[in-house]
């Protein structure tokens, strides 16, 4: 009957080992899970945040593109406007020095 008895003490010490083992594997992927979640939630947050800046470059950048087609056309007008004035200014030396 000794033996018996010891044998059902380790029977139950045996499953109550493996129950506790069972349930902090359980415990500690649920907490491994929520991790993961918050930190996916951060990194995903993050990434818009900079999804919306590359957004707001491209539109600078359009911006930017206009402003200097604005630019040059506008350097253009005044690069002709500059060489019609040195012809006439040619033509008035030439005219006083006859």
């Amino acid at each position: 009957m000794e033996i018996e008895i010891a044998l059902l003490i380790s029977g139950i010490t045996m499953a109550f080992g493996i129950y506790s083992g069972m349930s902090s594997i359980r415990r500690h992927n649920k907490e491994d899970s929520r991790k993961d979640g918050a930190e996916m939630t951060m990194v995903i947050v993050k990434l818009e945040g900079i999804s919306e800046g590359i957004a707001e470059i491209k539109t600078d950048l359009s911006h930017v593109k206009g402003d200097i087609k604005e630019i040059t056309e506008r350097l253009i007008i005044a690069e002709q406007s500059i060489k019609l004035a040195h012809t006439r200014l040619d033509e008035v030396h030439e005219t006083k020095g006859k």
